[in-house]
C-alpha cells in the first residue's frame, strides 16, 4: 500500500516540466503524491494495471497529463472509479487544443474533470479540494493558499 493520496500520471517524460507545478502545489499542501510515466498508446496494459490497482494501493485522486491525442485521462477513468483530473499539455502542433478537446469530450460514463492547457497547479488544487472533503487537515491547508 502506498502512502500517496494522489498519483500524477504523464504520457511522456517530456511532459515533466509542465507537470512540475502540480507536484509543487501538492508538496506545499502536504499531500503525498507519486508520479508515473505511462502512455495510453505505448503502454496500454500498464495503464490498465495501474488504474485497476490504484484504489487498492490507497490512491484517492488521479491526475492524467497528456498532450496531442490525449487519451490517458480517459483510459484511466475507464478502468477506475476514482476521480480523474485531465491535464492537457500544450504542444507545438495545435498549442494543446487537441489535448483539451480529447479530454473534455469523454463519453457518458467516463468522467474526466479537465483543467486548462498546462494548468498543472489548478489540477493539483482541484485534487486537494476533492481530498479536503475527507481530510480536515487538507481543508485547513487550502484556506488562504495562493499559488
Amino acid at each position: 500500500m502506498s502512502d500517496a493520496l494522489v498519483a500524477i500520471v504523464m504520457g511522456s517524460a517530456s511532459d515533466a516540466e509542465k507537470v512540475a507545478p502540480a507536484e509543487d502545489v501538492l508538496k506545499k499542501l502536504g499531500i503525498p503524491a507519486e508520479v508515473h510515466v505511462l502512455s495510453a498508446h505505448r503502454d496500454p496494459e500498464e495503464v490498465r494495471s495501474f488504474a485497476l490497482g490504484a484504489a487498492g494501493r490507497g490512491l484517492e485522486v488521479l491526475i492524467g497529463a497528456a498532450g496531442k491525442a490525449a487519451h490517458l485521462p480517459g483510459v484511466l477513468a475507464s478502468w477506475t472509479s476514482l476521480p480523474v483530473i485531465g491535464l492537457p499539455i500544450g504542444s507545438q502542433d495545435l498549442g494543446g487544443l487537441d489535448a483539451l478537446l480529447s479530454m473534455v469530450q469523454m463519453p457518458r460514463g467516463v468522467p474526466v474533470a479537465t483543467v486548462a492547457i498546462d494548468g498543472a497547479a489548478n489540477a493539483a488544487l482541484l485534487a486537494a479540494r476533492i481530498l479536503a472533503l475527507k481530510y480536515p487537515e487538507i481543508a485547513a491547508a487550502i484556506e488562504g493558499f495562493k499559488v
